[in-house]
């Protein structure tokens, strides 16, 4: 049951990436692209939950995971922080 949730939580990621990318390539917002790129970070983290755990579970993949995730949302709070411009119309 839990790889079930862990199989779904990265093909939501990777949805949300997908997503969230082709609609910054549409509307051009800045805003949008660092979304997608934490949403692509979390899905690298996510399969690195699966690897973790059910590939390679002699192998300790703990830090990598940890640096993953951290690098994912530092993305999302980069977006927010610095580049939260609204398109000029």
């Amino acid at each position: 049951m839990a790889l079930l949730v862990y199989v779904l939580c990265l093909v939501t990621a990777t949805a949300c990436s997908v997503v969230l990318f082709a609609a910054s390539r549409r509307r051009e917002t800045p805003l949008l692209w660092w979304s997608s790129m934490c949403f692509a970070g979390l899905a690298v983290n996510d399969a690195l939950v699966l690897l973790d755990l059910y590939v390679v579970p002699d192998v300790d993949l703990l830090m990598a995971r940890r640096v993953v995730g951290f690098l994912a949302v530092l993305l999302m709070l980069v977006g927010l922080i610095f580049h939260n411009k609204e398109p000029s119309t």
